[in-house]
């Protein structure tokens, strides 16, 4: 009978925990949607409109590839056709896995909507990490109106996790944007305020600039010309339990590249820091489904 007892009050402890999580579940994910409603608004408000619109054509003219470097000219030519509408933004939804940490391997799937805007550059990253059954974090990454943010709660509801600023976070943020700019290719055009500089026949480096962040990556091509993945030298990274940051060398890696709304996109990506022991993977995204919205 004793271990039937202790059976007993081990399933009803379980039961309570659970009961529990659903509970906190039912409180905390309403909650975060609302956040999630109210930080979209901000997106979108920083978005230029048709009357204040930065100068910029309609459509992808084929002329302004003209004196590019070979391998972007091959690479808007794959991706790319003449009369193209300009992305003013998309929403992508997407499947994958994260490495929730530095020194191990504590891989935890996600799912994720992601909303991006083009004119001016910004995004939310709105996405669920099921750390255990029945126990997800929801996470916010964002480059909005110049403000880089990193936030983490258990069920919506407890805080583990808020990095933000107008500093070296909001360049990281806007490196991501720039990094994952084949997923929206006509913001990587010149007429979109990207400049391009040769480096060899397989790369060459792209530089943007919003407000005063300025940011120059190095973009690799494959050998059919398409974005094979994205450099940069310097990216903040935050280690340790205190979450100090240090600067590391960083990469992206796109792949699965197929036809979407006239253009060829990577449904594909991954993320990786490149520390003294060598590369180390800590993001693998697939993309599901996406929806473009174009330039009038």
């Amino acid at each position: 009978m004793t271990g039937l007892l202790w059976l007993g009050l081990a399933l009803g402890a379980v039961c309570a925990l659970v009961a529990t999580a659903i509970g906190l579940r039912a409180v905390g994910a309403p909650r975060w949607a609302e956040r999630i409603r109210t930080r979209t608004s901000l997106l979108e408000s920083g978005r230029v409109g048709v009357e204040g619109r930065l100068p910029s054509p309609a459509r992808f003219d084929a002329r302004e590839l003209e004196g590019l470097p070979a391998p972007v000219q091959r690479y808007f030519r794959a991706v790319l056709t003449d009369g193209q509408p300009i992305v003013a933004a998309v929403t992508l939804e997407m499947t994958g896995t994260m490495n929730m940490s530095a020194t191990a391997e504590k891989w935890k799937p996600f799912t994720s909507c992601q909303r991006v805007v083009t004119r001016k550059p910004g995004f939310l990253w709105d996405g669920q990490v099921d750390m255990f059954p029945g126990l997800p974090a929801y996470v916010e990454d964002s480059y909005i109106a110049g403000h880089g943010r990193l936030l983490a709660k258990m069920f919506g509801l407890f805080t583990v996790a808020d990095s933000q600023g107008d500093g070296e976070i909001a360049r990281g943020e806007l490196m991501r944007y720039f990094a994952e700019s084949p997923w929206y290719p006509t913001a990587l055009l010149p007429s979109q305020g990207v400049q391009w500089e040769a480096v060899d026949d397989a790369s060459a480096n792209a530089t943007i600039v919003d407000g005063p962040i300025t940011l120059t990556l190095l973009f690799r091509f494959s050998d059919v010309g398409l974005i094979a993945s994205v450099h940069a030298e310097s990216r903040g990274a935050s280690v340790g339990k205190d979450g100090a940051m240090v600067m590391l060398p960083w990469d992206c890696g796109l792949s699965d590249y197929q036809p979407q709304d006239g253009m060829l996109i990577p449904m594909s990506g991954e993320a990786a820091w490149v520390r003294p022991e060598g590369r180390k993977v800590y993001f693998v995204g697939h993309v599901k489904k996406m929806s473009y919205a174009f330039l009038p």
